[in-house]
């Protein structure tokens, strides 16, 4: 249907002729797939997976050094723009070492690329003999750049607040991810 609205708008500008008009073809039919594909990623039923670092020395915090955070998240998309996500990690600084895993959810704002998540982590961890748990809220802004039909790049700002230890524990900071979205 677009195509066609396409090709009669080309027929009546009798002005176009010879490569400049191929070339605007061209051009137009790029723009409008390239639209469509991006949007195609954000649909219900569509399934999400990625992997993401942070904290290598890159936020804030009064008890941390070296940092090192990885993390796997896996999703599926329940309504249009809505992603339900599951995370999993592991948290590395000089002091100790730490496992977590959580729940969260993200709105892409399919305009402009960007997205409005937010997540719940519990986090246990152990220094020499002592152990320790932490629960976590994540609200974060990011932005989705597709390198193709599924491959993204998505650098984020993030909040982590300890529910716990909320002066000591809770940060500012970016992160890096790659998305694969089928």
């Amino acid at each position: 249907m677009w195509l066609q609205a396409l090709y009669v708008a080309l027929q009546k500008k009798k002005n176009l002729k010879g490569k400049s008009s191929m070339k605007k073809l061209f051009l137009g039919l790029v723009m409008v797939l390239s639209a469509m594909t991006a949007n195609a990623q954000f649909e219900s039923g569509k399934t999400y997976v990625g992997v993401s670092a942070s904290d290598l020395s890159m936020s804030y915090s009064k008890q941390t050094k070296f940092n090192c955070d990885l993390a796997a998240t896996t999703g599926c998309f329940l309504a249009n723009d809505m992603l339900v996500l599951a995370n999993f990690g592991y948290n590395h600084r000089d002091q100790y070492d730490a496992f977590e895993v959580g729940l969260g959810g993200r709105f892409y704002i399919e305009q402009n690329g960007l997205y409005l998540g937010v997540s719940g982590a519990y986090e246990h961890r152990k220094s020499g003999d002592a152990r320790t748990d932490n629960f976590f809220i994540s609200p974060e802004i990011g932005y989705v750049f597709f390198l193709n039909q599924y491959l993204t790049i998505e650098p984020a700002v993030y909040y982590r607040m300890s529910l716990n230890e909320f002066s000591e524990g809770s940060k500012v900071g970016l992160k890096l991810g790659f998305g694969f979205y089928f």
